[in-house]
């Protein structure tokens, strides 16, 4: 019953992201007349976040930081496009540089599904690094995403600084009325490795092309999977700091003790 209560709960903290989903299976299995594919995705994504927001499955703080993380993901689409990464071959007015708005909301929605299972698990921590640490690595993870085209890739170094740097935290959680634990790297790889498996669902919908997908579609690479695992960090350090802010007081300093 455990295990069925806390899917439920995951669940409900994919709404956005399984919209995400519906609105790509739709819009590659159905033409819709006098509007480009990328656009219709973007209209129906604004749509469907102000609706959660207008019946309250989000609040506007939550919102906030979902815009953050799609303008966060935005400057990262602009540039990996740029250097020939993945690209959108289709069409639309909504389009810059090659990269539709909407990519944007890729990202966000990792965000929303980050704010929605905190409230949801009623989730908390213990042993957080402080701020400094914990933006300096998600500084540096963010940079690596650009830098590793012109110098060599130190993923896998941070990688091996996120067990060190988080070494003392654990996430707490409750299921109906038990408060279960994990650390937090654990997490991270969780995570990010379903990422991955929505990543494959949102490829085959034609979300975006990699260069190995253009003539036929194929599973993305496991190594993808450290990509998420790294930009997981990114979204939780941001979640993580910005609820610190809202709380008006040292709480990240009350779970270092």
């Amino acid at each position: 019953m455990q295990w069925l209560h806390f899917g439920y709960e995951q669940a409900m903290s994919c709404i956005f992201p399984v919209a995400i989903f519906v609105t790509l299976a739709a819009t590659k299995w159905f033409d819709v007349p006098f509007i480009y594919r990328y656009d219709l995705i973007l209209l129906v994504l604004i749509a469907v976040q102000y609706f959660m927001y207008r019946s309250r499955l989000e609040t506007l703080d939550e919102i906030k930081v979902i815009c953050v993380f799609h303008i966060i993901g935005l400057v990262l689409e602009l540039y990996k496009v740029h250097m020939g990464s993945w690209s959108y071959p289709e069409q639309g007015y909504s389009k810059i540089f090659g990269v539709p708005l909407y990519s944007g909301f890729m990202y966000s929605s990792v965000a929303s599904y980050m704010c929605q299972v905190w409230r949801q698990l009623k989730m908390d921590m213990t042993g957080w690094p402080g701020m400094i640490p914990a933006s300096a690595l998600g500084a540096a993870i963010y940079l690596n995403f650009f830098s590793h085209h012109f110098i060599p890739d130190a993923r896998w170094w941070l990688m091996a600084l996120v067990p060190i740097v988080f070494w003392k935290t654990q996430i707490w959680f409750t299921v109906r009325a038990k408060t279960y634990r994990m650390p937090l790297t654990v997490a991270f790889l969780l995570v990010g490795f379903f990422i991955w498996l929505a990543e494959n669902i949102a490829t085959f919908l034609g979300a975006w092309t990699y260069p190995d997908q253009q003539e036929v579609w194929q599973p993305v690479g496991f190594g993808k999977i450290s990509s998420w695992f790294l930009l997981v960090i990114i979204s939780v350090i941001i979640v993580a700091q910005l609820k610190h802010v809202k709380a008006g007081k040292s709480r990240l300093s009350r779970w270092v003790e």
